[in-house]
């Protein structure tokens, strides 16, 4: 049967990683006992923790970072542009120079909901909880619970 996985050989993979088909992996960083989904993406520089399930359909682009122990449910997306185009100035296709990457980190123990989009340049902090389908713009506080477009803080841990 045919391995649909591509492993570009620049990963850095941790032990007992499991990566289930149809994943594209390249200049990332997997730590050790983390699960990756089917049809997931990770980009070039993006880290991945220990101990972390990634799920199916998420897309994690480079300047990327999530600590260890981290869920990130169904259909994830991050984002890392602020101004994204096509082309550059004069009409050609743009190169890394004409862009800037804006860096997203996920502490430790946050768990993001399915559907979840998280622009560029933001914290999701240590044990906190993006809900669902929510737009994400702006940092969020450990221990915090967010959810909605934009993404708004509903409370602690259970609220």
């Amino acid at each position: 049967m045919p391995d649909y996985r591509r492993i570009a050989p620049d990963v850095k993979l941790g032990r007992d990683v499991k990566i289930f088909a149809f994943v594209n992996l390249y200049g990332c960083e997997i730590g050790d006992e983390t699960r990756i989904g089917t049809f997931v993406e990770i980009q070039k520089g993006a880290k991945v923790g220990a101990r972390c399930k990634i799920s199916s359909h998420t897309f994690i682009c480079e300047g990327v970072t999530i600590e260890s122990e981290v869920f990130v449910g169904h259909g994830v997306t991050f984002i890392n542009d602020h101004y994204p185009r096509a082309t550059a100035a004069g009409g050609q296709l743009q190169t890394e120079a004409d862009w800037e990457c804006r860096p997203t980190l996920v502490r430790k123990g946050a768990s993001i909901g399915s559907g979840a989009t998280l622009l560029g340049g933001i914290t999701i902090g240590e044990n906190a909880i993006v809900g669902a389908g929510s737009v994400v713009t702006k940092d969020v506080p450990p221990d915090t619970t967010v959810a909605g477009n934009p993404a708004r803080e509903m409370g602690g841990r259970g609220s």
